[in-house]
């Protein structure tokens, strides 16, 4: 059994009660007191507690001030309030911020033993379902990160690196490598408890991508009807990914580098600083060290960004991998399109494996859905590819899937006559309606072309 005391921070303003509270519960408890709630947040801010018992009323910073700064911790404390005045709407307004319980003075100790025990147990269910969620992450993100190459090992050895830590990660590589995956692979992996917040820059103006990044307040600009919140507020605690950084213009360049250097920003509006515990995670497909030499990228945001790099390699570096994705991505897209397409066939894989795939993990996957969405059959064959593909790979196998190529007329009929008749289970009366044609003339086809 573990002898380490569980942590406790006391706030409170009233000498008496302070002390006459913490000789109590240090004969179980690690107690550690504040005066008042300013000495108490700074407290707060430099060390961790498994609960937080604060007054309501104090001078300088509230038990209210004190509550929203144990929810700003990665791993929050329970927070106990005391009030004097007992009433319900003091207690709802604590329990709606984010407060555990609600006890009133004059305190029971032995009720108030008996909140601290209660949460106590509350916090370590969170810590076991905390977790739980990182070792179900875990298991989601890195699985969904397909490949068995040694480059794609020494990616996701990178990544189980890199999660744990706060520092910045610029994921680089051909659009297309999956690089918004790993991000959301690192960000799964860590400890981090706030949410993952993509933005894709390229797709923003430069005044939307501002707005969107840190927000605005109502009537900042014409049609800001309401006040926003940006997306690093949103993903405090969290993580926000920054897509095709290297699109954004020197304006926002450089507010991002003041969010990297004090963590800290404001809404357009605004001036009021607001602080962020947000781990920011960018990705390229520029080269962002040719830019910072053209003078289109800031020397010393790159170097913010660039702490930690990851590679991304490009499929034709590691096609050894194709056979796993094209498995992968058809069960995928046979059960998101409700198709039965259970396989491919060989030569069809082969020309896949030896295709150079210029737009990636992307395009494969895209090659792969339209595949499977317009396969009849239960396995997806060579004439199911794009003809510049098969054509690439051997022109002899063109001509022989190409309804273009050097098949005569005779030889497409008979074709399509054994299509629909395999289509329809060998019923001849669906095979002649699949093929617009009379049961007759189709029976006189059979023949012509010694169809059993």
């Amino acid at each position: 059994m573990s002898n380490i005391k569980p942590k406790i921070l006391l706030i409170e303003d009233d000498r008496n009660a302070r002390n006459g509270i913490a000789k109590i519960l240090r004969l179980k408890y690690d107690i550690t007191v504040a005066e008042d709630g300013i000495r108490g947040i700074n407290i707060l801010k430099k060390n961790d507690f498994d609960i937080v018992i604060t007054d309501i009323k104090m001078p300088g910073a509230d038990g209210m001030a004190v509550l929203k700064e144990t929810l700003k911790k990665n791993t929050p404390p329970l927070c106990i309030i005391i009030t004097a005045y007992g009433s319900i709407e003091t207690a709802v307004e604590a329990m709606k911020e984010g407060a555990y319980h609600f006890i009133s003075k004059p305190i029971n100790l032995d009720g108030l033993e008996l909140t601290i025990e209660r949460a106590l147990e509350s916090r370590k269910l969170q810590t076991e379902n905390k977790k739980l969620k990182k070792q179900l992450n875990l298991k989601h993100n890195i699985s969904s990160i397909i490949g068995k190459s040694a480059k794609m090992e020494t990616v996701i050895d990178l990544i189980r690196q890199v999660a744990p830590v706060k520092a910045t990660v610029l994921l680089t590589g051909e659009s297309g490598t999956g690089k918004e995956l790993a991000a959301q692979a690192i960000h799964g992996l860590s400890e981090r408890t706030g949410a993952f917040v993509p933005v894709h820059c390229a797709a923003l103006s430069s005044n939307l991508l501002e707005s969107e990044l840190f927000g605005h307040e109502k009537g900042a600009f014409t049609g800001a009807i309401e006040r926003k919140i940006g997306r690093f507020e949103a993903a405090h605690n969290g993580t926000i990914f920054l897509d095709e950084i290297g699109e954004i213009d020197q304006a926002t360049q450089v507010k991002l580098l003041r969010v990297l250097e004090t963590k800290m920003f404001e809404r357009i509006g605004s001036t009021t600083p607001i602080e962020t515990d947000t781990r920011i995670i960018a990705a390229t497909n520029k080269n962002l060290e040719e830019m910072v030499k053209n003078g289109e990228f800031r020397e010393d945001l790159y170097y913010r960004l660039n702490i930690l790099n990851i590679e991304l390699p490009p499929l034709r570096e590691r096609k050894e991998d194709i056979p796993l994705l094209v498995h992968t991505f058809i069960k995928q897209a046979a059960e998101e399109n409700n198709k039965k397409v259970e396989g491919i066939t060989d030569e069809a894989l082969n020309i896949l494996t030896s295709y150079n795939w210029p737009g990636n993990i992307r395009e494969l996957r895209n090659c792969i859905e339209r595949m499977v969405v317009l396969c009849r059959e239960k396995t997806l064959t060579t004439a199911k590819l794009p003809p510049s593909m098969v054509k690439d790979y051997s022109p002899e196998l063109a001509k022989k899937y190409s309804p273009a190529g050097t098949l005569n007329i005779e030889e497409n009929e008979k074709k399509l006559i054994i299509q629909a008749l395999d289509e329809s289970g060998g019923n001849r009366t669906e095979a002649a309606a699949k093929l617009g044609i009379s049961r007759r003339t189709l029976h006189r086809k059979l023949n012509e072309y010694n169809i059993t």
